[in-house]
């Protein structure tokens, strides 16, 4: 028998439903073992890939359209009615409608989720997040809201622009943050359908950006309604790699990849006991650690190919083009130090890690939250100091 064969009547036999297998296609380095038997369905036209792939109970794959799944891990009850996820990790009650492309270095959280036709690359989205349909939205991370009735939301048609005309991706955006997003308390943003955002930028919670507009600059404050008009025409010369507003470009690269790394404290200090609560959770947890650095891995490749553009001017570029290997030096994993006030609030929960995080005493959230954000403005300050001429405004 074909390892096809043998894993198909592996799965059939643990008790995962498959009703026509003859459809169903596993490639020679999934490990059946990696497939939970309680509760999974594989639709017709589902293509399971690669040795890392998981899924947890209670996962249906493929209920609208074909689906493939390639290289990655899904926690429980995740479903995914059809499209290629390659790489990435959902997390338990994660969803996604059909034609979804989902790649490398994407996490979604629990009960995050889209519509129809959404592509995602090196995205995270934290609990609840939903996205509308017809969507790009890669190279950011998006938190804020506190249940699936109130949620951060994306409307259809909605662009997170992340590639310039020369080339730069140095564009993630921060819609929200990790550190008080992580409590699941924050208010939720709304981005308007039919609209886009031009990365770098940062919003604030609660902030509403109406349909239609396309933000190109930073919402530092929380509760703000945006609507943006169009900018008057012009015809200039094009000038490639010219970087105006170098401090803030690199500034808010920093940060995103600083919040990369307080999420990474957060997920081994705080998620790990959820996970390994769970069947297959370890192998989830790795899957998603190993998102994260691709994540880390790939804005840090970013922000040297934007340096190596750099000629010497006033601002700081001679300085931060010698100084960036030191720069990017100051991320990666970070020491995990859970304050006392969090982890004495973080006791066993019947419900799971949203009803822990739930929770926890104000206490408990504050101390969190000055953890986390500590981990991000040690990395943004001692990057400042390498490179003071460059005046990294946060």
């Amino acid at each position: 028998m074909s390892h096809r064969d043998t894993a198909l009547q592996a799965l059939l036999d643990k008790g995962v439903r498959i009703p026509h297998p003859a459809s169903v296609d596993i490639a020679d380095h999934v490990d059946p073992a990696r497939i939970s038997g309680e509760g999974v369905t594989l639709h017709p036209g589902t293509r399971l890939r690669g040795a890392s792939t998981v899924v947890s109970a209670g996962c249906t794959l493929g209920a609208e359209t074909p689906v493939t799944v390639e290289d990655s891990q899904l926690g429980p009850n995740v479903d995914l009615k059809g499209g290629y996820v390659s790489r990435a990790v959902f997390l338990e009650g994660a969803n996604m409608g059909s034609g979804a492309h989902v790649r490398e270095g994407s996490i979604l959280e629990e009960e995050a989720g889209g519509a129809h036709t959404v592509g995602l690359k090196q995205t995270i989205l934290f609990p609840f997040v939903t996205l509308g349909s017809l969507i790009n939205f890669c190279d950011c991370l998006m938190s804020g809201g506190t249940s699936r009735s109130d949620h951060s939301e994306v409307g259809s048609s909605y662009i997170h622009f992340n590639f310039t005309p020369d080339g730069n991706k140095t564009t993630a955006s921060l819609f929200g943050d990790v550190p008080r997003g992580v409590m699941l308390d924050q208010p939720p943003i709304f981005l308007g359908g039919q609209g886009g955002a031009v990365g770098p930028v940062y919003t604030g919670f609660g902030t509403v950006v109406g349909a239609g507009s396309i933000l190109r600059s930073d919402v530092m404050d929380d509760g703000m309604l945006v609507t943006v008009d169009d900018p008057p025409g012009k015809v200039r010369p094009a000038a490639k790699h010219s970087y105006r507003r170098l401090g803030r470009i690199i500034a808010r690269n920093l940060t995103y990849v600083g919040s990369l790394d307080a999420l990474e404290a957060w997920y081994r200090g705080v998620r790990q006991p959820f996970f390994a609560a769970q069947e297959l959770g370890g192998l989830v947890y790795e899957g998603a650690l190993a998102a994260l650095a691709s994540a880390r891995a790939e804005r840090l490749k970013r922000v040297k190919a934007l340096v190596a553009h750099l000629e010497d001017g006033d601002d700081g570029r001679g300085q931060l083009r010698e100084r960036i290997d030191d720069v990017l030096a100051l991320f990666g994993t970070p020491e995990v130090a859970v304050p006392d006030a969090l982890a004495g609030g973080l006791g066993p929960s019947e419900g799971g890690y949203l009803a822990a995080i739930r929770g926890l005493s104000g206490e408990a959230r504050s101390a969190g939250t000055a953890w986390l954000q500590g981990i991000v403005d040690d990395r943004l300050d001692r990057a400042a100091g390498l490179v003071p001429a460059l005046e990294l405004g946060r």
